[in-house]
């Protein structure tokens, strides 16, 4: 190891902190144990699934500051689970200890307006669009972004904070409904499908990048991946080296995602950055060699980044708190069914209260092929009740 990439080096034994405890520090702290680390979680809330598996849940808000005290003096780096963990916390995390990714690179993917001129400014297409910062700003807004959609430009997610709009007025109503904040109005475009690319880059400059998911939403909240023969070469290649340009321009060190529209003649469209594992990578635990948890905890650490191969094509399904219910009666899911598909693999989450549209557990499917692997998410959708699995 040389002499630059050992002070950057945490031998097993050795803390690595989270500020967020939802079900993606869930599963970076398996990941990290696996390689022998221990993990503290600041969260604020008595319970949650990455304190429930912690080796140190700090409770405490994400802006107080004696929890990030004591979150730095345990760990020697520092990631954030979720975007909207305040960017300043991460810039005081900074001072004491490392941080992964710094604040300075959240910040600009917490506000979709920041967020869209840096992607401009790469040189990588984004949807027509126009910042919306008062009513104003919507009647001189040109009418090549209508019909569009308005979109909150911080907090939102999962579809919240965004409507669709035919027209002007329209527009204005929904821009009222969200109170006034600043907004982004980008123009509907003439979609085929969306697919999102998830790239792991180290301290050291060097990065890996996985295999393209193809992805298909349903209100707005990811409801099927399916990776392994989706492609074709041309988009893989252009996805892959716009996520890298992206990585960089963003002096970007942890794990990464970038979500793009695949238009109807072929172009692809940067939709949005998530700064952090992402669930349309979650595939990557059971069909890959090294999964997106663990490249997180590699970049913490220090180590050298893992193959991202794929071993295996793979379809993942998102669980919602909706198939705990038959309609206003709660009941369990029938796990053995789907389980009875022997290529599935299911992680739950650890959330003790099943409530619509919370996002439960996912369950991934392998199989030799792409098409195996759907005909078996096929069987194991049947049996939770979760619909049509799509194509692909």
């Amino acid at each position: 190891m040389s002499q630059s990439r050992s002070k950057l080096f945490v031998a097993p034994g050795g803390w690595l902190g989270l500020l967020g405890g939802g079900q993606l520090g869930r599963m970076f702290c398996h990941a990290a144990q696996s390689l022998g680390y221990r993990v503290a979680v600041l969260d604020p809330a008595e319970e949650c699934p990455a304190g429930m598996v912690a080796d140190l849940h700090i409770r405490a808000a994400y802006d107080d500051a004696q929890g990030l005290q004591a979150l730095a003096e345990r760990c020697t780096v520092v990631t954030t689970e979720f975007e909207n963990v305040p960017a300043d916390s991460l810039r005081a995390l900074a001072a004491r200890c490392r941080v992964s990714p710094a604040g300075d690179a959240v910040a600009v993917v917490q506000d979709r307006i920041a967020e869209k001129s840096f992607i401009a400014s790469q040189g990588i297409p984004v949807a027509p669009h126009a910042a919306i910062r008062g009513p104003e700003d919507l009647a001189g807004a040109g009418g090549e972004l209508f019909p569009g959609i308005l979109k909150v430009a911080r907090m939102g997610y999962d579809g919240k904070g965004q409507a669709r709009v035919a027209n002007r007025e329209e527009a204005q109503a929904a821009f009222a409904e969200f109170g006034g904040v600043p907004c982004v109005l980008e123009a509907l475009l003439p979609l085929d499908h969306e697919i999102s690319v998830v790239i792991a880059r180290g301290f050291d400059g060097a990065s890996v990048v996985f295999p393209i998911a193809r992805n298909e939403h349903r209100d707005g909240i990811l409801a099927v991946s399916t990776v392994g023969g989706n492609e074709s070469g041309a988009v893989q290649a252009q996805a892959r080296a716009a996520a890298q340009a992206i990585a960089q321009g963003l002096g970007y060190h942890g794990v990464l995602c970038v979500e793009f529209f695949v238009l109807k003649n072929g172009d692809l469209v940067v939709n949005e950055i998530a700064p952090r594992p992402h669930n349309s990578g979650h595939y990557t635990i059971d069909a890959c060699i090294t999964s997106q948890f663990e490249q997180q905890a590699r970049v913490m650490a220090g180590l050298p980044l893992g193959s991202t191969a794929l071993v295996t094509p793979a379809v993942m399904l998102n669980l919602l708190g909706d198939i705990w219910y038959d309609g206003q009666t709660q009941r369990e899911p029938a796990w053995d069914a789907a389980l009875a598909v022997d290529t599935a693999k299911l992680h739950l989450y650890g959330k003790r209260e099943a409530r619509r549209g919370r996002k439960m557990g996912h369950v991934t499917i392998v199989g030799r092929t792409l098409d195996d692997a759907r005909r078996d998410a096929a069987k194991v959708a049947q049996a939770l009740g979760l619909g049509d699995v799509g194509h692909g």
